[in-house]
C-alpha cells in the first residue's frame, strides 16, 4: 500500500486501521504492478424483503438459493437510514451496505431510497412496439459470492429464460425496465459510464431481487431507472465501481 491508497472499514479509513484477519477486497492500481488503489474490509450487502422486524434487528429474505440474512442497525446509522428507508416492517424492500460479523450484517448505509411500493406491487415495464433491445441503459448493482470463490466473475441478470428455471423467480411482475430473455451463458457487455470502463462478462445466474427495485443510480449524473445488472462483487471492483456507493450508471450490450 501507498499513501495515495484509501481504506474502507465501515467509513473511510486510514489503510492502518486494517486488521489482520480481515476479509478484504483489493483494487490495484493500474499504473502501478501490486499497489493498492482501494481496499474494503468486511464490507457486506442486504437486498431483499424484509419478513421479520423486533427492536434489535431485521431478517431479510434475499431469495430462495441465498436464503434470510440478519441486519442490526446501529445507533449512529439509525437516522441515516431511515432517512431512506421509512418503512423497515415486512413486505417492504431493504438494500443497504454495512459490516459483517459473522453471520450478522452492521447497517451502516442505505444503498438507494426505498421504492413506495411493497415487494409484491412492482410496477411493470412500458408497453412498446418495437424490436427486443440490445443496448439497455440502467444501474449496475453487486452481490456477494454465495458458495462461488470470493474473486469469481460474472454478473446476475434479471430476466432468464424461464425454461432455464430461475430458482430466485419473484412471485410478480417482470420489473420497471424493459429487456429480453437471456439464458445462463449469455454473453454482455457492461459499460460503466461514469469511468468507461467495459467488459463482457458471462451471465451466471438470475438476479430476480434487482427486478424489485425501480431506482435509479446517480453516482455520475442520473441513470434510467431500474437494475439491469447485479455483478459479482469482483467484477464491480474492476469495473471501478466503489462498494459503499452499490452502483454505477450503466449500459449494458446483449451478445457482445
Amino acid at each position: 500500500m501507498m499513501p495515495s491508497t484509501k481504506a474502507w472499514r465501515g467509513g473511510q479509513v486510514d489503510p492502518t486501521a486494517l486488521r489482520a484477519g480481515d476479509r478484504v477486497v483489493v483494487r490495484l492500481d493500474p499504473s502501478r504492478r501490486g499497489v493498492a488503489e482501494r481496499v474494503w474490509a468486511n464490507i457486506s450487502r442486504v437486498t431483499g424483503v424484509i419478513v421479520e422486524r423486533d427492536r434489535a434487528s431485521i431478517v431479510v429474505d434475499v431469495g430462495k438459493t441465498r436464503g434470510r440474512r440478519v441486519v442490526v442497525i446501529p445507533r449512529r446509522a439509525e437516522s441515516r437510514i431511515q432517512v431512506r428507508f421509512p418503512r423497515l416492517e415486512p413486505g417492504y424492500l431493504i438494500d443497504v451496505i454495512g459490516l459483517r460479523h459473522g453471520g450478522i450484517i452492521e447497517g451502516l448505509i442505505p444503498a438507494t431510497s426505498q421504492p413506495a411500493y411493497g415487494a409484491d406491487q412492482v410496477p411493470r415495464p412500458p408497453q412498446t412496439l418495437g424490436p427486443a433491445l440490445d443496448r439497455i441503459g440502467g444501474s449496475a448493482t453487486w452481490h456477494e459470492p454465495a458458495s462461488e470463490p470470493d474473486d469469481v466473475e460474472g454478473v446476475a441478470y434479471p430476466l432468464l429464460d424461464p425454461e432455464t428455471g430461475c430458482a430466485e423467480e419473484p412471485p410478480r411482475g417482470l420489473g420497471c425496465v424493459r429487456m429480453p430473455y437471456l439464458s445462463v451463458g449469455s454473453l454482455l457487455k457492461v459499460r460503466n459510464e461514469c469511468t468507461g470502463g467495459s467488459r463482457v462478462l458471462p451471465v451466471t445466474g438470475c438476479a430476480a431481487v434487482a427486478r424489485l427495485f425501480c431506482d435509479r443510480c446517480v453516482t455520475c449524473g442520473t441513470s434510467p431507472r431500474g437494475r439491469v445488472a447485479d455483478l459479482a462483487l469482483a467484477s464491480f471492483v474492476a469495473l471501478g465501481g466503489d462498494l459503499e456507493r452499490g452502483c454505477f450508471n450503466a449500459t449494458i450490450t446483449v451478445g457482445r
